[in-house]
């Protein structure tokens, strides 16, 4: 079971080892990175590329670690009981399985994704530390412990908006996703748009880094923004001579939406088309 990229995905050569890695000490897969540089998407290519089932856990700022392993609801037990409904005899109608259960239960090994566990409370990170370890828990409504017949395969990713605890740290394997650089954003590229306008492509990818390399940028333009604003720009029928222009009202590029997340930014830009009117 080894990880090598997809035909949809690049993947660089450190990224694989730590992929590779993580399956083989059976310990899960901490990827952090900017946004928009494919760490969800990498869960996705490995279920793929290993033909394993994909169990997704999206995580939110009020998602508790609890809820990962099952949810038991005794209010609806409780209403059942007094209109008499003869479900109430079995508990396990009352509990709800998360997905850490399904990931344990599973017959054949999935990928399991915590998806940006940075989301959550400081604490929940912790609260998940000695089930992914021992990769089981105790239900106590029913007396009965899950526990994974085989391993899952475990991703978690964070986009960094808060620090991990140190013990939960020590039980992954880490790997971050650097930022692609021109050669491997142009694979990316290709992937995505096949022999389209290659001239058009070459000019938008120098755009593209050029504008990340503006100082006081809040929001730098990710790859996956890049993807949309080629597509904008190819459905558009952009020029190559249109994104060459160098007419200083239109130092923002065409489409700048799909770059430019905030108004800061924006406004850094009209800025800079105005200094350059002045200097001419």
């Amino acid at each position: 079971m080894r990880f090598n990229g997809t035909d949809n995905y690049i993947a660089t050569d450190d990224l694989k080892v730590a992929v590779n890695a993580s399956i083989v000490l059976e310990r899960p897969l901490l990827i952090k990175g900017e946004p928009g540089t494919g760490k969800t998407v990498l869960a996705e290519e490995v279920a793929r590329a290993i033909g394993a089932p994909l169990i997704t856990w999206h995580i939110k700022s009020t998602t508790k670690a609890q809820q990962g392993l099952y949810e038991y609801d005794a209010v609806s037990r409780l209403r059942d009981s007094q209109l008499g409904d003869p479900r109430v005899s079995d508990i396990h109608n009352y509990i709800k399985r998360g997905k850490l259960w399904d990931a344990f239960s599973n017959a054949t090994r999935p990928v399991l994704l915590i998806d940006e566990i940075d989301k959550a409370d400081i604490e929940f990170p912790n609260d998940l530390l000695q089930e992914l370890d021992r990769m089981e828990f105790f239900v106590y409504e029913t007396g009965e412990t899950i526990k994974a017949a085989i391993r899952p395969v475990v991703m978690i990713t964070s986009n960094n908006e808060k620090e991990l605890p140190d013990a939960f740290l020590r039980r992954c394997f880490f790997h971050y996703i650097k930022f692609p650089d021109h050669e491997t954003m142009q694979a990316i590229v290709d992937v995505h748009f096949p022999g389209v306008k290659k001239r058009l492509i070459e000019e938008a990818l120098r755009i593209f880094f050029e504008v990340r390399e503006v100082p006081g940028l809040k929001k730098k333009p990710s790859t996956s923004e890049l993807l949309d604003w080629l597509k904008l720009l190819l459905n558009e029928d952009i020029s190559v001579e249109t994104l060459r222009e160098r007419d200083a009202k239109k130092i923002i590029p065409p489409m700048h939406g799909a770059l430019l997340k905030n108004e800061q930014d924006v406004h850094l830009f009209e800025r800079l088309a105005f200094l350059t009117r002045r200097e001419r």
